[in-house]
């Protein structure tokens, strides 16, 4: 019988957020993976867990996967854990998951912290929709193709970033949402310092250029509001005439009558009023 990936969560920062399941879970397990040993034997021995680690990072990912997919389909049970929160979120935990798959290997989660959806709850900003973004690129290509992408983005936007780029990751999204999007830094997120400055862009440059960020950040930002949206399109049909605003839909497949109706709500007039003005 082949072996069982665990995938467990550790606390993002209070030690009381540990799971009993995850305990007992790393306790049984004959291997565990870590992030970053030299960190996780703090947490193991605080919960006086023996269980021999290995080394799992983005560095050796693919050649130590592959050697704990074998150990797995050996029978061996791994424990997968993180620096911090839940395996595969923004970590190399997810290609060992994809390799177990595709190997027929058992993968079971043991859900507990994870610093993205704790700082989403507590933003104040709406939860219902969001989109988890991770860390931007720091290649200048790539990061602008990822900004431009937010900027049109509807949903609750979740990152991270780390203390000493948060300045700049805040003045680029400043530049690109604009300086009055609301946005919630929160830092130390269940530690004793943790901090919530919730404001617009703009501000938030403002207070950490005086006062410096310590602690791993997530930032929180407010979609795209509905009324730019509606504005940026007034925009473009305000350079269209009516019948080019019809034509334009019916190029895109929409039969006549519907694409009076499309033109009569964007543009906040009556059916008729196209219509008749068509009829012109």
């Amino acid at each position: 019988m082949t072996g069982t990936l665990y995938l467990c969560a550790t606390p993002i920062g209070n030690l009381e957020d540990m799971t009993f399941r995850v305990i007992r879970v790393l306790k049984e397990a004959d291997l565990i993976a870590a992030e970053d040993t030299r960190n996780s034997i703090k947490l193991l021995n605080h919960f006086d867990i023996h269980t021999p680690m290995t080394s799992y990072h983005e560095f050796n990912k693919i050649e130590k996967g592959k050697a704990l997919i074998e150990k797995l389909l050996a029978g061996t049970n791994i424990a997968l854990i993180t620096d911090a929160g839940m395996p595969g979120i923004s970590d190399p935990g997810e290609e060992l998951v994809r390799m177990a798959y595709e190997a027929g290997i058992p993968v079971t989660v043991l859900p507990g912290a994870c610093a993205c959806v704790t700082a989403l709850t507590l933003s104040g900003l709406p939860t219902r929709r969001f989109s988890f973004e991770a860390f931007l690129p720091m290649e200048k290509k790539e990061r602008k193709a990822a900004l431009e992408a937010i900027r049109t983005e509807q949903r609750t936007i979740v990152m991270y970033e780390a203390p000493h780029k948060l300045l700049r990751t805040l003045n680029d999204l400043s530049e690109t949402l604009g300086e009055s999007r609301k946005i919630t830094v929160l830092r130390e997120l269940t530690k004793k310092h943790e901090s919530r400055f919730a404001g617009t862009i703009q501000e938030a440059v403002v207070h950490y250029t005086n006062e410096e960020p310590k602690g791993e950040c997530v930032l929180v930002i407010a979609g795209r509001p509905e009324e730019e949206i509606r504005a940026e399109q007034a925009e473009a049909w305000q350079e269209l005439s009516l019948e080019e605003h019809v034509a334009k839909y019916e190029a895109e497949g929409m039969d006549r009558k519907e694409a009076m109706k499309a033109v009569a709500k964007e543009r906040g007039i009556s059916k008729r009023d196209v219509y008749q003005e068509l009829l012109k």
